[in-house]
């Protein structure tokens, strides 16, 4: 699938305002950001509940202005973006949930390897504070053969440069912030483009 046939999928959601939601609420909370966290030492994904840093991809976690995970606290946090973040947070935005920030791993600031598993590429899954950048200045690849710790994944990165270059060698598509909306993310669940499947 090219880049505008994915973001064609998008479309009949109205006026894209979701999409618009996913950094920063409109609480006035601009000057008190919370940090990103640590997500090593055995944390569990808020939406799946798998072992973060275990599976591989980029991680994620979403800090909410006066709602919580079921575990009582923020950051919500997250293994995958396709299957954890952005599904919870979509729903979360449906609930009425205000998000203070938004933090994605970002491979620009990461000196990362491809594996390889199954006979598919992965990225690893760094969970250092220092590795999140904030999401909404991210670039995206989408529909590459490049797997994340599921399956298809969203590889961001801060540099549109890397995003760009790591979308021409590993056959994918770079996606602005603005542009990831639930239909979208429901296509790459389903693999679409490459034939992938949800592999866990």
């Amino acid at each position: 699938m090219n880049r505008r046939a994915l973001l064609a999928s998008g479309i009949i959601l109205a006026g894209g305002g979701l999409a618009g939601c996913l950094g920063r609420g409109a609480s006035g909370m601009e000057g008190d950001v919370p940090e990103p966290v640590d997500l090593s030492g055995g944390k569990y994904d808020d939406h799946g509940g798998m072992v973060i840093g275990r599976h591989g991809g980029a991680n994620g976690q979403v800090f909410y202005a006066e709602n919580a995970p079921d575990r009582g606290e923020n950051p919500a946090w997250f293994h995958t973006l396709v299957f954890g973040l952005f599904p919870y947070h979509f729903g979360r935005l449906d609930r009425g949930w205000e998000p203070r920030v938004v933090y994605v791993t970002d491979f620009s600031q990461v000196e990362y390897e491809l594996t390889e598993r199954d006979g598919r590429l992965q990225m690893p899954a760094p969970t250092a504070a220092e590795t999140f950048g904030e999401a909404a200045g991210l670039t995206y690849v989408a529909e590459s053969e490049v797997m994340g710790g599921m399956g298809p994944a969203l590889h961001p990165f801060s540099d549109e440069a890397d995003a760009e270059a790591f979308a021409a060698e590993h056959d994918g598509i770079a996606l602005s912030f603005e542009e990831i909306d639930p239909v979208i993310v429901e296509r790459l669940q389903r693999g679409s483009g490459h034939g992938h499947d949800h592999d866990e």
